[in-house]
């Protein structure tokens, strides 16, 4: 029963990531992926400058380290000397004082050598440390400015999808368009000048084959007879000559 629970809740669980990463604003999600980058390559730095700072200290440490052994090799010689010189002058108090102060202090270099020898074998280990950090970062950086170029590139690419998704829907909302009912359309105007020329002509048909056309023709016919044979009269009598018809 608990593993039936456990796996419809990781079921349920990628279900909603899908439909999330479905739905989600791909500009959205490019800035939130740049940004948790920028955040990695920040906390990766600090990590880095945490190793190198190491570094840097026991660098600080070896050359005080350096500087000890220097001085406690010249107060053991110097003791060293003191107690020759106390000897030669029969002092054997003096000189065994001497050997003891310079004894205390041999044994101060020995320590302070002992030290300094962990010292350069840390900072062995943490030069490595630190030139494999400088590598890291390097190396996240490079991969930051990819994505950060990547980035523009899928900005560039999501404008351009939405450019043609926006000019998809405008060519398909073109065939759905309709006019408005009270706009006629231009086939409608066309058709309704074809039927005007229909209705003309045979309006025009009907008068030229009807009665009135008809005696309409032949007074015109004996009116241009009538026309013709004044004008033959006016010629003669001004003494002109008939026209002949070609």
């Amino acid at each position: 029963m608990f593993r039936l629970i456990f796996r419809t809740w990781h079921y349920s669980v990628a279900f909603l990531s899908q439909l999330f990463d479905e739905r989600a604003d791909p500009r959205v999600q490019i800035e939130q992926a740049i940004e948790e980058a920028k955040r990695q390559h920040g906390l990766l730095a600090e990590q880095a400058a945490a190793v190198i700072g190491n570094q840097r200290e026991l660098q600080l440490k070896i050359a005080r380290g350096n500087a000890e052994l220097d001085r406690l090799d010249a107060s053991t010689a110097q003791a060293l000397r003191l107690a020759d010189a106390a000897r030669s002058k029969g002092d054997q108090q003096g000189a065994a004082r001497y050997e003891r102060t310079a004894q205390l202090l041999a044994t101060q270099l020995a320590a302070a050598q002992s030290s300094l020898s962990d010292l350069r074998e840390l900072h062995e280990r943490a030069a490595a440390g630190a030139a494999a950090a400088r590598r890291a970062v390097e190396q996240n950086a490079f991969t930051l400015q990819r994505q950060m170029a990547e980035r523009s590139k899928l900005l560039t690419e999501i404008e351009a999808a939405r450019m043609q998704e926006r000019m998809a829907e405008a060519i398909n909302r073109i065939g759905e368009l309709a006019p408005a009912a009270n706009v006629p359309t231009l086939p409608r105007i066309q058709e309704k000048i074809d039927r005007r020329i229909g209705r003309g002509a045979g309006r025009l048909e009907i008068a030229s084959n009807g009665v009135e056309s008809q005696l309409l023709e032949i007074e015109r016919a004996v009116v241009d007879a009538r026309g013709e044979e004044l004008l033959d009269e006016i010629r003669r009598r001004e003494g002109l000559a008939p026209v002949k018809e070609e």
